[in-house]
């Protein structure tokens, strides 16, 4: 058991000091848009769309119906600090620009037993979707090079790539964006 908690410590400290490096050697800038594209924009969301996912209870579930419509992806886990956080923001922010047809979506870089138990005691307004592991390489398709959570990408109706942040998301910064789509 200590070899378990000495491990997850050694993980989480390794992922803080790689999200610490990223912000420092981006002047302070987590925004990845400007700093690095994927190589292929156009492959990362075709990986979205036929990403093998399943709903919280289980059932798999298909992310191409979300194709034509304006898209807030972020990737995150149940044990991310930052990711959850986060959430009551991304949940404001869908009931406000759900009117204009942009659907927030959660990716779930966990097993569904922790999602599901998360959920249980933090409602979120957006559909959250179980990825499993496999979630940090789709994430990684999308340029997200560190690895880091949580990670958020703004799709337009068209399948381009708008933005992407590593870290947590900054609300006026993610406004900004939805009001171009």
């Amino acid at each position: 058991m200590r070899r378990i908690l000495a491990g997850a410590l050694v993980a989480i400290v390794a992922a803080g000091g790689g999200m610490l490096a990223n912000h420092w050697l981006n002047g302070g800038n987590s925004e990845l848009a400007h700093a690095a594209q994927p190589a292929s924009a156009e492959s990362a969301v075709n990986q979205l769309w036929s990403a093998p996912v399943t709903n919280v209870d289980g059932k798999p579930e298909s992310l191409s119906l979300l194709k034509g419509h304006p898209l807030v992806v972020n990737f995150w886990a149940s044990w991310c600090g930052p990711c959850v956080e986060e959430m009551p923001a991304l949940s404001r922010l869908q009931r406000e620009y759900a009117k204009k047809g942009i659907q927030f979506v959660g990716l779930g870089v966990d097993s569904d037993k922790n999602i599901q138990a998360f959920l249980q005691k933090v409602k979120v307004a957006y559909p959250i979707y179980v990825t499993g592991f496999g979630g940090a390489d789709l994430a990684r398709a999308f340029g997200n090079t560190a690895g880091g959570l949580p990670f958020t990408v703004v799709i337009d109706a068209k399948g381009n790539i708008r933005s992407t942040k590593l870290g947590q998301i900054d609300p006026k910064e993610l406004k900004q964006t939805l009001d171009t789509l």
